[in-house]
């Protein structure tokens, strides 16, 4: 559901600036929740920036349009499979309005999602690429592009609604999630209280590479995972073969 021409998710009807807390647990399917994520204003300061890098844009992409709205989840309603990330990036999701998509982070996500079967290409350039996503949605714990990558823990906290809400809409698939970076990671915890009724482990299992926390029947694994920054990346710290150990993982933890 769009705004005509624009390509953005139409605003739900009422009042769509409402905070998260508030909203979100109302929302009963992802395309209303789409939209109403992409039109929340409730952290000052993330709004304040995220329009600044849209006004003044990198020179790279002077001759674009940007987004500079929050960046609502991506893939299908019936997922199996979740990625969760930190945030969208400043002149990628924050820039093209699609998670992950637009910035090296995003290349190496999809080129490996698309290895093991789970995107039809292997790149993420625009909204209108033409990417569709099998079996996987992506989310990020904050939905908009923070300074220098770092949301402060009351954004973090405002923002969790609109994970929460996400992950009860996917809960009858979803099998497990894949959490990039420790972030994330913490971010799930939270999550399994709400969505699920748990309370998280004691003393919660500290994040790693490859680290799984199984829980019981009906909620989702969750499996860690280096992030797909360029630091990361770059330096060999994560590569492309373990990604792909990964996502194999994660395939078979949700039994595809």
């Amino acid at each position: 559901m769009t705004a005509a021409g624009s390509g953005r998710p139409t605003p739900p009807a009422g009042p769509a600036r409402l905070a998260p807390v508030r909203l979100a647990p109302a929302i009963t399917d992802l395309g209303r929740l789409d939209a109403a994520i992409s039109d929340c204003r409730a952290c000052p300061r993330l709004v304040a920036w995220r329009e600044e890098v849209a006004a003044t844009k990198r020179a790279a992409f002077r001759d674009q349009d940007y987004w500079g709205r929050p960046v609502p989840g991506f893939g299908p309603a019936d997922a199996a499979i979740g990625i969760l990330g930190l945030a969208p990036a400043a002149h990628g999701g924050n820039r093209t309005g699609r998670i992950f998509t637009g910035d090296r982070s995003g290349d190496v996500l999809f080129a490996a999602l698309h290895r093991a079967g789970l995107a039809n290409q292997a790149t993420s350039v625009s909204r209108d690429d033409g990417l569709a996503l099998s079996h996987t949605r992506v989310f990020a714990a904050v939905r908009c592009a923070p300074p220098d990558n770092k949301p402060t823990p009351g954004e973090r906290d405002t923002c969790a609604p609109w994970l929460h809400r996400e992950m009860e809409l996917i809960r009858p698939t979803m099998r497990v999630v894949v959490a990039l970076g420790g972030f994330a990671w913490a971010a799930f915890w939270p999550a399994l209280n709400s969505v699920y009724g748990l309370k998280p482990p004691t003393p919660r299992p500290a994040f790693g590479h490859g680290t799984l926390w199984r829980g019981p029947a009906g909620v989702p694994a969750l499996l860690g995972c280096y992030h797909v920054s360029q630091q990361n990346t770059f330096t060999g710290r994560l590569t492309p073969a373990m990604l792909d150990d990964v996502f194999a993982r994660a395939k078979d933890l949700a039994g595809l």
